[in-house]
């Protein structure tokens, strides 16, 4: 669990900070993908993903724009009745961690644990009602912040009480998952629990149920 400690005042103080991050020297050249251009800071929802995409927001510095996920994603948003005027977009980490070939990886623990911060800090100027979490890695991160116990396959699109918040853990919107592990319909399922608990569209939010 990271200990709580004094962060940014503002959101914009937290995007100034976290612009001039060098936590990971694996990440220098890398885009910072947390600015003003991430959604509402002020939103309902919440979605945490694993980290920017080279092809996504490492190329347009806006999550899930730009490549498939990010196309598999718009589709998700508007099945739950959500634009992305509405909601704030983050990563687990910041930048994109890339391999030697320049394609992506996964984030390294020591990653995960220098972007926590940002994270958490995050969470606590948005203040969400719901968050929603896009993979493993990501549900993974906000246990970081608060243990929740909670399992991807077991718990997907099932809403739960984290923080003083809920939390919905849902999976990644990647051609690979739809393919492998969840088709698109599926999450599109998954995703109504997010118009439910948030109330989408300016709709009261109701809560319980699935």
């Amino acid at each position: 669990m990271v200990a709580a400690v004094p962060g940014p005042a503002t959101c914009k103080d937290l995007f100034v900070a976290a612009g001039a991050c060098r936590a990971c020297p694996g990440m220098e050249g890398r885009r910072r993908v947390l600015t003003e251009r991430n959604g509402d800071a002020s939103a309902r929802l919440l979605l945490v993903a694993e980290a920017p995409g080279a092809r996504g927001a490492e190329r347009t510095g806006v999550p899930f724009c730009g490549d498939a996920s990010g196309r598999n994603f718009e589709r998700l948003l508007a099945r739950a009745g959500f634009s992305r005027q509405e909601v704030f977009i983050t990563n687990a980490v910041i930048c994109n961690p890339q391999s030697a070939n320049g394609s992506n990886r996964r984030p390294t623990s020591a990653e995960l644990a220098s972007c926590s911060r940002w994270l958490r800090a995050t969470i606590a100027l948005v203040d969400p009602f719901v968050v929603g979490t896009l993979g493993a890695v990501a549900l993974a991160a906000l246990g970081r912040i608060d243990p929740h116990g909670l399992s991807l396959k077991r718990d997907c699109g099932q809403p739960q009480r984290w923080f003083d918040r809920w939390l919905v853990p849902l999976y990644h919107p990647s051609p690979r998952v739809f393919a492998s592990h969840r088709r698109f319909e599926q999450q599109a399922s998954d995703w109504r629990a997010l118009s439910r608990l948030a109330g989408a569209a300016g709709a009261a939010p109701i809560i319980g149920g699935n």
